[in-house]
């Protein structure tokens, strides 16, 4: 747990950081910022998605786990709770921004992708943490742009990490056979189709927001497609 514990703290670190010095960055240099942050995670979003080998896979989970989502009312429920918090932070420095936006799709880069995955189990199983560890150092980075930009919702994505790195790293002896190199890079497609989503909003592509918490089940999908498909014969 160990180098999970010094992710969170590399998250937290660099949001901070961002946060307090974002608003010395005027006007004119935050809206450049934006637009590089919304280049950027197109760029993730692009590269992730062509790392897969299963195109289905990627439509039916999205689909699926978007539906999923809508009849949750993830979105909603993230965009309340986000404005909960951010109405407790009012009088501070940790109370603006674009809350909401900045929770999902920090939680979504620092929680979902190869390195996490296997990472932790690296972790769990080995005691190495040397992809952790860099991912602490690309989180820490990572974290100071997007509070800068978008506030103090991007530290709050540390708690996702927080629970997914360290359950697959207390459990990894149980999780490696599951989340095979397929699985992975099926998961992390995903998670890149919800990037690009994501890229629109930042980049102000579209008038209404693309609900990008509603598709947040869709991640994990690729957990029991594989089964399913090969028990129905479905390639």
């Amino acid at each position: 747990m160990i180098a999970t514990v010094v992710n969170v703290l590399a998250i937290i670190a660099g949001g901070t950081i961002g946060v307090l010095f974002g608003n010395k960055i005027g006007d004119k240099y935050s809206k450049g910022l934006m637009t590089v942050i919304g280049l950027i995670t197109f760029t993730i979003g692009i590269q992730s998605v062509m790392g897969s080998q299963n195109t289905l896979v990627v439509v039916v989970c999205l689909v699926l786990g978007t539906l999923l989502g809508m009849l949750m009312k993830l979105d909603d429920a993230i965009n309340t709770s986000g404005d909960w918090l951010k109405s407790k932070l009012a009088n501070t420095k940790f109370g603006s921004g674009r809350f909401g936006e900045a929770f999902v799709t920090c939680t979504i880069l620092f929680s979902v992708g190869t390195m996490t995955i296997l990472g932790s189990i690296q972790a769990g199983l080995n005691h190495d943490y040397t992809i952790l560890f860099t991912k602490s150092i690309m989180d820490f980075v990572s974290c100071l742009a997007f509070s800068s930009a978008l506030g103090p919702g991007a530290i709050f994505a540390c708690i996702p990490v927080l629970v997914v790195q360290g359950s697959i790293t207390l459990l990894a002896s149980v999780v490696a056979p599951i989340l095979t190199t397929e699985v992975v890079a099926e998961m992390s497609a995903v998670g890149g189709a919800m990037f690009l989503g994501m890229s629109v909003n930042l980049l102000g592509l579209r008038q209404e927001s693309v609900k990008v918490g509603d598709m947040l089940p869709a991640i994990i999908l690729p957990v029991l497609y594989f089964p399913l498909a090969n028990l129905l014969g479905i390639g």
